[in-house]
């Protein structure tokens, strides 16, 4: 049977910032396919690149960084070599954006009904009256009461968990092929921040938009995503299903995340473990592993030649010179305490 062709390939990604101190190699060849319908996540520290990479894909990134490298192709279209005309059309059209901060995401002049109703008389060419009748069936769709009073609104008269949830309907109002979410539940209490993952999840099955999740926290990731990538100071570490990155993790990045997440069953007082030391300074990555200085299975040859993702089992791929099997590699289920058990049993993947 044959493979869909990917709806989103990206290849041999590269971002930099130009800056005074020196060139901060913020996305360093990041390379994944994402398939129509698909939901994956990017997942990592703060500082990782991964809402770097997130803004690359629609060619975003401003002054001082510049994408020097790479290609971003939708549906066989390079999106780094389209005109401005075309990248309009497909920005809020073919792609759609749930930015980190609503507040700052919203015009604070303008009421919602002037932020979500001109893209669709662009993108669909819907008459004025026929706009404002699907923008009150999307703001319904998301669970705003009282849509019509919604649209009359500034940002400011409304709730956190409300103005993210008028960025949701903005992002998906001209039916996109894919919408990412880059941090969409930051700032949001445990159980907005649920209804907002169970909503783009349901979206997403119903539509059949594909979702990339841009997150650090890998309870959403195991609520949400059905593919992973591990992301470590502007590379992939490490991508896999979701189940299978939860049950065996390859890289030791991947377990030290994994080892650090608190667990949702069994003992109350579960040990947790934590990474030691900082991430690297991108103006200075050096060579070999990123992770090499903080990693407690580095060997020799991980601080002088970087390795590449390599195929480990289908669909995992890991870049790690230790789990090629050059070295013996610590049991990362002791290592993250035998009182909680292992990440696969404490996250609940769904």
């Amino acid at each position: 049977m044959a493979t869909a062709a990917p709806l989103l390939s990206v290849s041999d990604l590269h971002t930099r910032f130009f800056t005074r101190t020196g060139v901060v190699k913020a996305v360093n060849g990041v390379s994944f396919d994402l398939a129509p319908g698909e939901r994956m996540a990017i997942v990592g520290e703060s500082g990782s690149g991964k809402s770097v990479t997130a803004m690359s894909l629609l060619r975003l990134v401003t002054y001082p960084g510049r994408i020097v490298e790479g290609s971003v192709r939708l549906e066989g279209r390079e999106v780094l070599e389209m005109s401005a005309s075309e990248l309009n059309q497909v920005r809020g059209g073919e792609i759609g954006m749930i930015f980190q901060d609503p507040m700052m995401s919203l015009n604070p002049v303008l009421r919602v009904a002037d932020q979500i109703l001109p893209p669709m008389r662009r993108h669909l060419g819907l008459s004025q009256a026929e706009a404002y009748d699907r923008a009150l069936e999307l703001l319904r769709q998301v669970g705003i009461a009282d849509a019509a009073d919604r649209l009359r609104s500034y940002a400011h008269e409304l709730s956190g968990g409300m103005r993210q949830r008028v960025l949701i309907a903005m992002a998906i109002s001209c039916r996109p092929k894919l919408l990412i979410a880059d941090e969409p539940t930051t700032a949001l209490d445990v159980t907005i921040q649920a209804q907002i993952i169970a909503l783009l999840k349901e979206l997403a099955e119903a539509t059949g938009t594909a979702i990339l999740l841009v997150t650090h926290d890998l309870g959403l990731v195991a609520r949400f995503a059905q593919k992973v990538a591990v992301m470590y100071a502007g590379r992939l570490v490490e991508t896999a299903p979701v189940r299978e990155i939860f049950a065996r993790p390859e890289h030791p990045y991947t377990r030290g995340l994994l080892g650090s997440v608190p667990p949702l069953t069994g003992p109350r007082l579960a040990r947790l473990t934590q990474i030691e030391g900082s991430p690297p300074d991108l103006r200075d990555a050096g060579e070999g592993c990123a992770f090499a200085p903080r990693c407690p299975e580095a060997i020799s040859l991980c601080s002088t030649t970087t390795p590449a993702l390599t195929v480990r089992s289908r669909g995992h791929e890991a870049a790690c010179w230790v789990s090629d099997g050059l070295s013996t590699p610590v049991d990362w289920r002791s290592s993250a305490g035998s009182e909680g058990g292992s990440a696969q049993q404490e996250v609940s993947v769904g």
